[in-house]
Formats: structure tokens, C-alpha cells, sequence
């Protein structure tokens, strides 16, 4: 069973303005101490998504030099400095996913299904699940995802047409639903962070929380959420 971090952070290029400024952020992120991070990237640009993904491998694989894992090498998450382990999610494409060596894939309800990923990907790598109602999660409980998200809890901006709120109380009813790891997304900041993860989520997936300051913005959010 997968375990999360208390903080799930997600780097949307859309919300940069240039790759140098998404590289820093991912950069920012480690420092602080995340060690769960998703790259997201809706262009639907396979050449440039791969490209970045293989920079963000780079830039945050060890310090020692190792090089990032192989397609078809034992699974392993990338290692930073001497302490620190980060695993890298591929959002949306299990071809990417692999092409990259990521660590492991998220999926929506419009992308494949999760066991079509699972053949992709391998028994190894991490593979989560969107969801957006107790059908759905209930749904994606039965599949082979090692965690599942529910959202959005709260409105939010980072996508143009969300599905409907859930609110906590969706997070409540998800989480007798399921007995896998659940992460909660959607509105999520410092401010309401404590009360989701009361509502019973594992771990808060955070976007726009981030961008300013991505070092100091998770070191807060990992202080609310000790």
C-alpha cells in the first residue's frame, strides 16, 4: 500500500511562465522537504512534456550523480542528497510516464482506464486514481490504483471545468468508501488544509498554494499538517 506524505504537491506548467520558472519551483519544493510531487502538463505537447519531465528527473535526481532509473530497471524512487527520497507522478500519459522513468502515473476519469495503465506501467510504479463522487471512488476502489483522490473539496481555478464541490463532507463519505490511501484536491490552502485532513484524507494534493514562494508555501503547509 502506498504511503503518502501529508503534502501532495502538483507543478502545473501552465501556471509558469517559462520552464525556467517551473524548474526552480521543483527545485523549491525539495528543498522544503516534498517528497510527493506530480508534473502536470495539458498542452497535450508530447515532445515538450518529455523534455521537461527528463529536466525535472535531472534536476532533482542525487546529488552523488546517480542517474535516473531506466525503462525496465527495478523500481526506485529518485534519491536526493543523502536523506531525502522524491517520487515523481507522471499526470495523464503512461507512455511519458515510462519514456522518463517516472516513478508512477495519475489518471482522470477521461484517460484509460486505470488496469490499461497498470499493464503500461508495471506492477512497481505508483498508479492514483481520480474521483468525484462516492460512484466513482467506489469504482476505483475495486482496480488495482494504489491510492485514490477525491475532489474537488473546495472551488477551484486550476482546471476550466471542474466537476462539482464535494466539500468535507464528500472527504468524510470517501473515506468510508475506501480503506487506500486518499488524497483530497481542489481548493486546498494553509487555510483550510488542517480541516481536511481531519475530515480523513491522507494527503492534500495543492497547486496554486504553492506558486508563490514554492519553499517557504510547503514548508508552512508541512508545519499545519505535522
Amino acid at each position: 500500500m502506498a504511503l503518502l506524505p501529508r503534502l501532495y504537491a502538483i507543478l502545473d506548467a501552465a501556471c509558469f511562465s517559462d520552464e525556467k520558472a517551473l524548474f526552480v519551483a521543483a527545485e523549491g519544493l525539495a528543498a522544503a522537504g516534498c517528497n510527493l510531487i506530480q508534473y502536470r502538463n495539458k498542452s497535450g505537447n508530447a515532445r515538450v512534456m518529455l523534455a521537461q519531465a527528463r529536466e525535472l528527473m535531472l534536476r532533482l535526481a542525487s546529488t552523488g550523480g546517480q542517474s535516473p532509473h531506466p525503462i525496465g530497471a527495478q523500481y526506485a524512487p529518485i534519491r536526493v542528497g543523502h536523506s531525502r527520497t522524491i517520487r515523481l507522478i507522471m499526470n495523464d500519459r503512461a507512455d511519458l510516464c515510462l519514456a522518463a522513468g517516472f516513478d508512477g502515473i495519475h489518471v482522470g476519469q477521461d484517460d484509460l482506464l486505470p488496469e490499461s495503465v497498470r499493464k503500461i506501467i508495471g506492477p512497481d510504479r505508483w498508479l492514483g486514481v481520480s474521483t468525484h463522487n462516492p460512484e466513482q471512488l467506489a469504482e476505483a476502489d475495486q482496480t488495482s490504483a494504489d491510492y485514490l483522490a477525491i475532489g474537488p473539496v473546495f472551488a477551484t481555478s486550476s482546471k476550466a471545468k471542474p466537476d462539482p464541490v464535494v466539500g468535507l463532507e464528500g472527504v468524510r463519505r470517501a473515506r468510508l468508501l475506501t480503506r487506500k490511501p486518499l488524497v483530497a484536491i481542489g481548493g486546498i490552502t494553509r487555510a483550510n488544509a488542517a480541516s481536511v485532513i481531519e475530515a480523513g484524507a491522507d494527503s492534500v494534493a495543492v497547486i496554486s498554494d504553492l506558486l508563490e514562494s514554492p519553499r517557504k508555501s510547503a514548508e508552512e503547509f508541512f508545519r499545519i499538517l505535522r
